[in-house]
């Protein structure tokens, strides 16, 4: 022991010598504002825990999609949950609770000087000497307000406020030691339903307030006479069971336990998470890096109570089986691409239980967005088998591969394939399904859907080998998003195929036209791979580069979901600052922050169902991934981050062609990446 109190007190004196940056934890870096200024990201700097159903912030007036804009100047209350970057309207924003002096308006000023938000939690003062401070559990999130002024006020708990269509409201319980509520209303961009319940305990200076509210309008309210530094405090558990459930969860999440202690808590989960990723690089790069992996640990959201239940898409309860856990609340058509793979390679665990949920996913009523019995907020569910392919592939097993395949190849009838990208895109599920197939030994029916699959290269040849006059036109011939030009790389599953169709001289060619005539876009997922495609075919050096700017430097983004802007806006991609993304680029559901997060690794998983990642020059100068196992994963830059590729080795020995196998990765090793200002490059 004395050995260990020694050891302990030379660490602290380490400590202490060290310059303050360098003490910095990872936790300490996350800045939950970035991305929350108007349509810079769509994102909120509420209270959460990783990967938990309660997102407890802020609602201002004005707002953007997930209820809080960083230039607002008046205040609404504070909801208990929130889509991440989701597009459309947002999605959440239920159960609202506001604290505001009798014959006081709907809404209050913000003292924006006051206001502070870090992994768990969130602090503000607003109207007259009022403050709001907020933490979060999985399932339970807590509210404590202090008054500065003794008076006379109103509590208000709004369970009809949110950012979709409100179909129901009930309040099954109104005493202010027990509230509680269910409530219905539209998935994100209105396609489907999702419900909810709630159970609140209401205190005052710490003791129950056993008081009867007045409900009209969906809203539970309550008079309060309160003594100058009086403290309300809004204990809250969410289910999607019932509203027992919802209690039981309180009590197992939130209890009697101090704010303090709450909140610490969440905060050590955070940076238990975060630390999976030990990073060297600038102040900027690693707060960057950590807020937007803080973002990536969001989505999807883990739904079982203590008991292990919860309500699937079918509107039934299911349990989870011992040391699993089920996640909803998917954005796959848009996180599919970056934040499922890597998931994969820095959390296989959670991946697993991630997997094992989109396979019981299939097996409520999959469908393309959400279903009429969601139990969460939820958005779009395409390409779940090409993430479940990929998850196989790089050893995370424990689903029911061959029910995956199943589900998967029944759910190829219902692709829409009317227009280009929806041929694209229902390609590589159909891929995937080939894939999986071949893996599982079932050959007929992998040569079957590979046939099927394949059948959009008639198409592309058609519409993409020579690009028409429309091929810089948003929306044109029926897209969803984006442009031909930016779709006409989109099938990573068959690139081989495109590049000797193209011929490489001519795929280069026209990739360096697609970039020098401004026609890519960094706001939407279509045409985010493209940087990349450069070293895909053995040019590392031209994907570094392009990389390296859209980390680091500002560019243009002419493009929005709707058209093409006349003056192009100007900035930064990413960045540390309430406009952390450029200007209608949505988060979606850790979609953008997992790119900045490969980029800054100097990997990324070009075709996600192929388990490799193609390298490229890393921000960092060094990354540690903890894998399972007790194993670690470290990637080197040595020579400037702007620099050209002398060579990529791995454990010293030189690594052949622009790929790395995932399983090399997943074993533990170094990954070396050397460049030069100077030296001509080697692929």
């Amino acid at each position: 022991m004395r050995g260990a109190g020694a050891a302990t007190a030379l660490a602290a004196l380490v400590a202490v010598a060290m310059p303050a940056a360098a003490r910095e934890r990872a936790v300490d870096l996350v800045d939950p504002f970035v991305g929350t200024l108007a349509d810079f990201g769509q994102l909120s700097p509420a209270a959460v825990a990783p990967f938990g159903m309660v997102q407890l912030g802020p609602d201002t007036d004005p707002a953007n999609h997930a209820g809080y804009d960083f230039t607002a100047t008046r205040l609404r209350g504070f909801s208990h949950t929130r889509g991440v970057g989701v597009g459309c309207g947002g999605g959440g924003g239920d159960l609202m609770v506001s604290l505001l002096p009798q014959g006081a308006g709907d809404d209050a000023a913000i003292d924006k000087r006051s206001e502070r938000a870090g992994a768990g939690r969130y602090h503000v003062s607003y109207g007259d000497g009022l403050t709001a401070d907020m933490t979060a559990t999985r399932g339970g999130g807590v509210l404590r307000f202090t008054v500065a002024r003794a008076g006379a006020y109103r509590l208000g708990l709004d369970a009809a406020h949110g950012y979709t269509k409100r179909i129901e409201t009930r309040w099954l319980a109104t005493r202010g030691d027990d509230l509680r509520a269910s409530m219905a209303a539209g998935t994100v961009c209105d396609t489907g339903v999702y419900r909810l319940h709630a159970a609140s305990r209401i205190s005052v200076d710490g003791r129950p307030l056993a008081m009867q509210a007045t409900v009209a309008g969906g809203v539970a309210r309550f008079a309060l006479a309160l003594r100058a530094g009086a403290v309300v405090e809004v204990r809250t558990g969410l289910s999607t069971v019932d509203p027992a459930a919802a209690a039981r969860v309180r009590a197992a999440e939130l209890g009697d336990r101090p704010f303090a202690a709450i909140a610490a808590e969440t905060r050590a989960r955070w940076s238990r998470a975060l630390s999976r990723v030990t990073l060297v690089a600038p102040r900027e790069v690693r707060a960057l890096f950590y807020t937007a992996l803080f973002r990536v640990m969001q989505t999807p959201v883990a739904i079982d109570d203590p008991d292990r239940r919860h309500r699937g898409s079918d509107g039934a309860i299911h349990r989870s089986a011992p040391g699993t856990a089920r996640y909803t609340s998917w954005a796959l058509w848009d996180n599919y691409r970056t934040q499922m793979p890597l998931l994969s390679l820095i959390d296989p665990r959670r991946s697993a239980d991630i997997a094992r949920s989109l396979v019981a996913l299939y097996g409520e009523g999959k469908r393309q967005w959400s279903t009429a019995t969601e139990p969460f907020l939820t958005v779009r569910t395409e390409h779940a088998g090409v993430a479940l392919l990929d998850f196989r592939r790089k050893g995370i097993t424990g689903f029911d591969a061959r029910a995956a395949l199943a589900a998967m190849a029944a759910e190829s009838d219902r692709l829409e394939r009317a227009t280009p990208d929806q041929q694209i895109e229902a390609a590589y599920d159909d891929w995937a399904v080939a894939e999986l197939a071949r893996d599982l030994g079932e050959t007929a029916l992998a040569e079957r859907f590979r046939a099927r699959a394949l059948g959009y290269r008639a198409m592309w040849r058609a519409v993409f080998e020579t690009m028409g006059a429309d091929a810089d036109v948003v929306k044109a011939r029926g897209l969803y998003q984006g442009t031909l030009w930016q779709y006409r790389w989109a099938p990573v599953f068959d690139l081989d195929w495109v590049v000797a169709t193209l011929g490489r001289d001519r795929f280069l060619s026209q990739l360096d036209q697609f970039f020098a005539a401004g026609l890519f876009n960094m706001t939407n997922q279509p045409d985010m791979q493209a940087p990349w495609l450069y070293a895909a075919v053995g040019e590392r050096d031209r994907t570094a580069r392009l990389v390296h700017r859209l980390l680091t430097q500002p560019v243009d983004h002419p493009y929005t979901n709707a058209g093409k802007l006349a003056v192009p806006f100007r900035g930064r991609s990413f960045a540390l600052a309430p406009q952390g993304f450029a200007d209608g680029m949505d988060d979606d559901a850790g979609a953008m922050s997992a790119w900045y997060a490969f980029g800054a690794l100097g990997l990324y998983s070009l075709a996600p169902g192929r388990p490799d990642y193609v390298v490229g020059v890393p921000l960092a100068e060094s990354a540690t991934i903890a894998m399972p196992g007790a194993r670690m994963l470290t990637i080197r830059r040595i020579g400037p981050a702007d620099g050209r590729v002398i060579s990529v080795s791995w454990n010293g020995r030189a690594v052949a062609g622009p790929t790395i196998p995932h399983a090399l990765l997943a074993g533990g090793g170094t990954l070396s990446v050397h460049t030069t200002t100077t030296a001509r490059a080697r692929q």
